[in-house]
């Protein structure tokens, strides 16, 4: 790994593994290079200064100095692919590996000067599923004012009153599920992060995991909230799930809570490293079935548990490994995973929990300490 020559052009405010390599964000697309020991980052000059101070142990240098040098040797094009074959021609290279989303018409006009390029199948960096202790920390960080953002709106949910047609009533005002959204948003807006996709769906719509939920709350069924941040700092992300009941919840809807509750403490329990996502997912599976809760197709409407137990988490919301159906991922020790299982069924609405986790060198450990309530 450490002898690959690796070229991405890409933004590392989007590209995670742009922003893995230089440590720093970046809105605007460009070159970075990383041959043999050496990386090399090519940015205009309004990026230069602060990109010397972030950057980690990379030499940045300036587009428009290639710019300069390549008008001096008299070319008439000055595009990345002419700066990318100089960087190279300087350490006597003509070969590279690329990501499998390197830009199309950037590798044609690389061909075109005799750069070789060569896709590197994912993950292009494999050390990224390892998080290190800094990068723990601001998973952490990302998962407070994840929290910050659920604590605003379960609170929001218990200051509410059941009105007619039992509507939750908020400060005078019908509360929605894009009005508790706001919420929510705001908290995480104010505690330093990005809110991405709130969830909060109540009822039948929460049976749809990616439904984020729209219209009036009502009193006595249960309401998914899925919270996503992402630390506007680091880059970093965490997600949770939380579902409550204003009110008071049916028993099939407490015991499919509980059955949803233990679930997650027998994946916790079997999380370990060198164990095959698939066979953790299995025993979910498994758990729920034995307890009464098959997974099925009804009317053309697949219910039960039907989604993946967890997935990584890191500068992306979803990273290796997958929990779930069809996966060939194994458990690490150094990942940081969701475990999140749920069941759905039309007639009683939707349960999910989750949390975020590391899969430590003594053993998981549960980096959320948001606490699971039923009814508010």
């Amino acid at each position: 790994m450490k002898n690959e020559n690796l070229l991405i052009v890409a933004d590392s405010e989007r590209n995670a593994d742009l922003r893995y390599a230089v440590g720093f964000a970046v809105p605007a697309a460009f070159v970075y290079l990383r041959l043999g020991d050496r990386c090399f980052a090519v940015l205009p000059d309004l990026e230069l200064a602060r990109a010397r101070r972030l950057s980690r142990n990379c030499r940045i240098l300036s587009l428009s100095a290639y710019h300069r040098r390549l008008r001096h040797a008299r070319h008439t094009v000055m595009g990345l692919a002419h700066i990318i074959r100089e960087i190279l021609h300087e350490q006597r290279l003509k070969k590279v590996l690329v990501p499998a989303t390197f830009p199309l018409a950037l590798a044609r006009d690389l061909r075109r000067l005799k750069v070789k390029l060569k896709i590197k199948e994912d993950p292009f960096f494999p050390d990224r599923q390892l998080k290190s202790s800094v990068e723990i920390k601001r998973i952490s960080a990302a998962l407070t004012m994840a929290e910050v953002g659920l604590a605003e709106g379960l609170q929001a949910l218990r200051t509410a009153k059941p009105g007619k047609d039992r509507r939750l009533v908020y400060r005078n005002a019908p509360l929605t599920s894009e009005g508790l959204r706001a919420i929510i948003d705001t908290a995480i807006l104010q505690a330093g992060g990005y809110p991405s996709h709130t969830t909060v769906a109540g009822g039948r719509q929460a049976c749809d995991p990616h439904e984020p939920g729209r219209g009036a709350l009502r009193a006595d069924e249960p309401i998914v909230i899925n919270v996503i941040s992402q630390s506007r700092k680091t880059g970093y992300h965490a997600d949770i799930t939380r579902t409550a009941v204003k009110g008071r919840a049916s028993e099939a809807v407490r015991n499919l809570y509980e059955t949803v509750r233990r679930a997650q403490e027998l994946a916790f329990e079997q999380l370990e490293a060198r164990t095959s996502a698939l066979s953790l997912h299995q025993a979910i599976q498994r758990f729920f079935e034995e307890r009464g809760y098959p997974s099925r197709s009804r009317n053309g409407r697949v219910e039960g548990f039907f989604h993946g137990t967890g997935h990584g988490l890191g500068l992306e919301r979803y990273e290796t490994p997958t929990i779930g159906p069809g996966t060939s991922d194994r458990l690490i020790t150094g990942q940081v995973l969701t475990l999140g299982p749920g069941l759905a069924y039309p007639q009683l609405g939707a349960v999910r929990l989750e949390d975020v986790v590391q899969i430590a060198a003594h053993g998981p450990k549960n980096l959320t300490k948001f606490e699971k309530t039923l009814e508010l």
